[in-house]
């Protein structure tokens, strides 16, 4: 019986021992912190957007009367001047005109000395007439006819001058449509589209087609970008932006936002504005119509104070003592954790400008060179930490 107590403390006390050993070797690894250093530099706050490239003048060139095309003088890449011709309707039905409105004119002219002629007769018979009522030669009634047909050849008279003015503003008018079969250039530029071709008929009745398009100045170009709604508040004139194109996909162009138009553009319920970027082009690098893929710089600070932005979300997850006292003390606002003797204390930040990768901070009990950790690594148990891996099974 002796035997057996001692067996079964002894069993106890192996089981105790085992358990204890179990606890301390399971108790966890002091974590692991990743830490980067608060340090000097550059903030930049850009808006990520896309847009086209874009003459900043661009002239539509149509026709205001309709016909075929007889000649081209003007293609693609052409440099024009301000009244240099580019294309010739077929002018004859306008010469026609033209030519009839002409003869309209003269007609009525000749009508005018026509009538101006039987002006002058009457008026000679109404006073030769009116002399000779008072003795009795004539009727009263002659000279009242005689009154009347002369005041009908003045009426006749002043009817074909209007005639002519009127005529005159035919022949005007159909002047005006026989210029208009040539299509000039309203200013100087460069042709970038042409849409007709020799033979083809314009129809210029209901709306006036489009037959070149002429860039005013391709050595000045533009990117119409869409910034959205949520950005477009910090986008304003005068704002420095980069962009790139396709078709140099290491190059970078600079320009400046020299508009930001306030029309909303509407596209499956997708609200964007217009931000307009002014860029130089002495050598013609860039087309009309490229892609462009733009950053805006809307704030920049250089040569600050700042740390990852990921530090402001960070939070150790298991403390010593004296963090969680500083945890418990730190006042509510930004704060940012500081690795010291190798244990997080909370250090309390004003904050500036963000870009989303970096934070400036302005104020606080941060200094250039202090360990701010961003992010916590657990170091599991120590049981875990001295198991050894486990052979799989093969077989």
């Amino acid at each position: 019986m002796k035997m057996r107590w001692l067996l079964v403390s002894g069993v106890i006390v192996v089981a105790l021992g085992a358990g204890l050993a179990w606890r301390l070797l399971d108790k966890p690894a002091p974590p692991r912190y990743v830490t980067t250093p608060a340090a000097k530099g550059d903030i930049v706050r850009t808006v990520v957007t896309t847009g086209s490239v874009n003459p900043v003048v661009t002239v539509q060139v149509g026709s205001y009367v309709s016909g075929p095309i007889k000649a081209i003088y003007c293609d693609f890449n052409t440099k024009v001047k301000a009244g240099q011709l580019c294309a010739k309707i077929d002018p004859r039905n306008y010469q026609v005109a033209l030519d009839q409105a002409k003869a309209n004119l003269a007609n009525a002219r000749a009508q005018l000395v026509k009538d101006q002629a039987s002006l002058a007769y009457a008026r000679t018979n109404y006073e030769r007439d009116r002399g000779l009522v008072a003795r009795g030669i004539v009727s009263q009634d002659q000279v009242d006819a005689d009154k009347s047909a002369y005041e009908q050849a003045l009426a006749q008279v002043k009817l074909d001058q209007a005639t002519i003015e009127q005529r005159a503003a035919a022949l005007q008018g159909a002047q005006v449509n026989l210029d208009y079969t040539d299509i000039v250039s309203p200013v100087d530029g460069v042709v970038v589209s042409r849409n007709v071709d020799v033979g083809q008929t314009v129809a210029a009745s209901f709306q006036t087609p489009t037959l070149f398009l002429i860039a005013k100045d391709l050595t000045k170009m533009q990117v119409d970008t869409n910034v959205s709604e949520s950005d477009i508040g910090r986008v304003k004139l005068g704002d420095r932006a980069t962009f790139t194109v396709e078709a140099y996909p290491r190059k970078t162009f600079e320009g400046r936002i020299t508009q930001v138009r306030k029309a909303p553009i509407t596209v499956q319920n997708v609200v964007t504005y217009d931000a307009v970027i002014g860029v130089e082009n002495p050598e013609q690098l860039l087309f009309p119509g490229m892609t462009a893929n733009a950053k805006i710089v809307t704030d920049e600070r250089d040569g600050v104070l700042r740390v990852p932005a990921q530090a402001l979300r960070f939070e150790p997850q298991a403390l010593p003592a004296q963090a969680s006292r500083s945890r418990r003390n730190a006042k509510p606002g930004a704060r940012v954790w500081v690795l010291k003797n190798g244990a997080p204390v909370a250090a309390p930040v004003t904050v500036g400008l963000e870009d989303g990768t970096w934070a400036e901070i302005t104020g606080g009990k941060l200094e250039a060179g202090d360990a701010v950790i961003t992010d916590e690594i657990s170091g599991g148990s120590a049981a875990g930490a001295r198991k050894p891996a486990r052979t799989p099974f093969r077989f």
